[in-house]
Parts: structure tokens; sequence; C-alpha cells
């Protein structure tokens, strides 16, 4: 026998809703919606029914009280618990709901209706589907030129298998011999065929490192005496330390000469195969928008995106169906209870997100008025007082959220950072300001002479911000900043 916390089904749900972004609770819901026959989703409530509800203190989605459901559900924790007439408290329970669903009937009268499409919309239907196109990849590009070129059919066999080895950046990541001693092919036959492809679209594929897919696209334009193919060909290890006086005596030009030549060199593709990968954008959708009224600010949460659920009118129909049977009352009973919960779950969601929004916005008023400079530290503990929630609660509710403000849209966990001390003891500056500093501090240096980890230590010590050169190093790190020996321009 041993003791052990289980979290109930119900809660895993509610955590579960509370950590999802909004297009992750659609999905979610749309889950729900197909396991509970008595749940529906109102796409846009009626224009003259908002304003009613408006003017009785109470929008749809929303609850007037925080601490209560919407008016829609009419949630009672006392109906979770069946009493001695389990019969006689669900046909009030049943009747209570038929009476607050009553506004919504005849606009859903019909929703058990078969939908049947008329011949125009199955025809514009059918043009969409036709009208999708599928992006091709790369292996497909590269058949496609196969096919087209003036390899002999017995060779595409080869091209075949050389194509397969080529990932999606271009590159062949295997070499000649292991092809040739996994196939018995010759390997003069394969590097005749991977010269083929390499003539293919676009220019530098096939090519085993850099250096090859460079030359490659270069020979494509005819530049094999050009000063930009002899530093490729001959000085590629110096090219990548950026030693341009040594590039400078070994090929006897200039130095200006010479970044010319790597400045046209800069504007060569790396990755071939980069125009053919999928698209990966991802789109977000902001669960809460700062407005700015006056001297202050807004926030409201993005209600627009967030299915809104009732009880469905269906269920009289269930329960008609069903007689007095008492599997079937207490199927629907308990889906009843479930969808309540459910709906019940997405208000909490919603005013649980609306409310660390709020203390977010009340810290960072600097922020939300100046930019990042101005950023405070702000740890999750601090908020989580605030709002009466425990810390694992505000990590959940920020996790994959984003929040549009005037200074643009950012992730909710941006604004939550360390600190980082200065030297008057009055007070602390958020590390994501301080890396903010350092980038323009960069961005602001001599070319030819690039400042050291030391200097910008000693720099943001003018300005009363103690910190260490390792951590500038990691800041510098983490922007995709080169050492000040690489950084440098002769």
């Amino acid at each position: 026998m041993t003791q052990s916390l289980v979290l109930a089904p119900q809660l895993q749900q509610s955590l579960a809703l509370l950590q999802a972004p909004t297009l992750e609770l659609k999905a979610l819901v749309e889950q729900e919606l197909q396991q509970n026959p008595v749940l529906e989703e109102v796409a846009t409530p009626e224009p003259e029914m908002s304003e009613r509800r408006e003017t009785e203190g109470e929008t749809v989605g929303e609850a007037s009280d925080p601490t209560e459901p919407p008016a829609d559900v009419n949630f009672d924790p006392a109906t979770e618990k069946p009493s001695e007439d389990g019969a006689d408290d669900f046909q009030a329970e049943f009747e209570h709901l038929s009476q607050l669903d009553q506004e919504w009937r005849d606009q859903y009268s019909q929703s058990n209706a078969p939908l049947r499409a008329s011949a125009e919309d199955e025809e514009r239907r059918q043009f969409m589907f036709d009208s999708l196109v599928a992006s091709t990849s790369l292996q497909e590009k590269l058949l496609e030129q196969v096919r087209d070129s003036d390899l002999k059919p017995g060779l595409w066999q080869v091209a075949e298998l050389i194509i397969g080895n080529i990932d999606d950046y271009g590159y062949l990541k295997a070499t000649v011999d292991e092809m040739a001693s996994s196939t018995g092919i010759p390997p003069e036959t394969i590097l005749e065929v991977l010269k083929a492809i390499q003539a293919f679209d676009p220019a530098g594929i096939g090519a085993r490192d850099l250096r090859e897919c460079l030359m490659l696209q270069l020979e494509r334009e005819g530049e094999e005496e050009s000063l930009e193919y002899e530093i490729i060909r001959d000085h590629m290890e110096a090219l990548g330390r950026r030693r341009i006086p040594e590039i400078s005596r070994a090929t006897g030009e200039t130095v200006e000469e010479v970044q010319d030549a790597i400045a046209r060199i800069a504007r060569l593709e790396p990755r071939p195969g980069r125009s053919f990968l999928p698209d990966n954008d991802q789109f977000v959708v902001p669960e809460v928008f700062v407005h700015r009224s006056g001297d202050d600010f807004v926030v409201s949460t993005n209600n627009d995106h967030v299915p809104h659920l009732r009880i469905s009118n269906t269920y009289k129909d269930l329960m008609s169906t069903g007689g007095e049977n008492a599997e079937v009352r207490n199927y629907i009973r308990e889906k009843i209870r479930a969808g309540k919960f459910l709906i019940k779950s997405l208000h909490q969601r919603q005013q649980t997100i609306l409310n660390i929004a709020r203390e977010i916005v009340n810290r960072q008023h600097d922020f939300m008025d100046r930019g990042v400079a101005f950023l405070k530290p702000m740890t999750m503990v601090q908020v989580a007082e605030v709002v009466g929630v425990h810390e694992t609660t505000v990590s959940r509710a920020v996790s994959g959220k984003y929040m549009e403000t005037p200074q643009g849209v950012f992730e909710m966990k941006y604004f939550f950072t360390a600190a980082i001390s200065t030297s008057t003891g009055e007070g602390a500056m958020s590390n994501t300001s301080v890396k903010d500093m350092i980038s323009d501090i960069f961005k602001n240096e001599n070319a030819g002479e690039p400042l050291s980890d030391q200097e910008v230590v000693k720099m943001l010590a003018d300005k009363g911000i103690v910190i260490a050169r390792r951590t500038v190093a990691k800041y510098r790190t983490e922007l995709n900043i080169l050492p000040s020996n690489l950084r440098k321009v002769y």
C-alpha cells in the first residue's frame, strides 16, 4: 500500500486548456465537441442578443463575475452531487437549462436538418481542391531534370542513388567510395553522374562541402579566373577566419580588392536547397491585447478565437428518446455535467490569463510606454502572489501565449527576466535590457577596432551596471555576434 497524488481527469483537462495556446485550444475543444453530444459551438452571436446581454451587465462568452461561469451555463457545484432522488434533481436541472437556452432555440432549430449543397456549391468546392498546389521537393526537382538531361537511361538508377543521398540543403552526404562499396557500381561511373547532377539547378547542388558549393556557383557564371574563385579554392580557411591581410599577401592583391571580393562571395548561396525547404512559418494569435488609454493601458483578452460553447437543445430529443430508461438518463446527466465543467474551465482559463496579463502590464508600465530599455526584472513568483495562484499556474498560463503591446507582439514569457544589480544599489535592471544595451554597443563600434568583451564590461560599469566578462561573452553569443578577432575589418 502506497500513498500517491493522482490528478483527476477533470483537473487534467483544466490544466491542458490553461496551457494550450489559442490555436491548440480550438483543436482540444473540437475533440470535446465530437465526444460530447450535448455541447455545441456558438459561431457568431446575433447582434440583438449581444446588445441585450450587455445591458444586463454581461457579454457573450464572458461572465460579469470573474468567479462564476457564464449565465448560459448556470454552473452550480451543488448539482454535481446526486441527491437521494437523482431523477427529480436531474429533471429540475433539465428544465432549468431548457429555460436558459430558450433564446437560442430559434437560431438552432434547424441544427439537425441535413445540409445539402447545390450543384454550384459542389462545383466551387471541387474547383478549390483542384486549385491546391503542392510544393515540389528538391529531390523531385532533381529527378525531373534527370529525365530531361542527356544522361543515358542506364545511368538513371545511379542518378537516383546520388539524389537520394543529397540532403535538404543540397549537399551530398555520402562519399563516392561509400556509394560504390554499398552498390558495386564503379566509382568512375558514380563520379561521372555526380558531375552531371552538379550542372543541374539550383547552382551548387550536389556539392560535398561549402568550398565546392561556392566554386560550382562561380563556375556556372564563368568566374574561374576571378579573385573570388582563387580565394575560395586556395584560402578557404583564412576566409573563414577573416584573415584578410594574410589573403592579401598570398594573392598579391590589395586589402581593398580582397575585401571587395569577399563581399561578392558573401552574395553566393551557401545552401542551394534552401528555396525548396518546406514553409515552416508559424503563425501566432495574440492571447492578450494592450491598448493605450490616456496615460494608462487597458488589457483585454482575445475572445474572438476562443470557442464559445453552450449546452445544446438536442439533449431534449435525447431525453425524449430515452424515455424512462435510467441508463440513458445517467448518460445524458454525465455529459451535461462534463459539458458544464468544460465551459467553466474555458472561462477560468480566460480569466486567469487576463489577471496575469494585467499584473504584467502593471509591473512593466515603463516598457509599454518607452521600450525594451525600460524592462524591469520580474519573476513568476511575484506575479503569482498578486494574482493569488501558484507559480506553476503562471508558468502554464504564459506558456506559448503572446501579448500584443504598443511596442510590438511579445511572448508572455519575455517579460519574466532575471535582475542584474547596479553599482548605485538603487535598483536592478532586467537582463534583457542589458542584452539590448550590449547589442547597441557592438552595433556602434569601430569596425576597424572592434571592442573586446572586457572593454564592454568597462563601458557598462561606467553606466552603473555590474556584469562579469563571461556574462558579456554569453550575451554576445546569444546575439549571434562574433568575437572581436573575427569582427575586425581591415
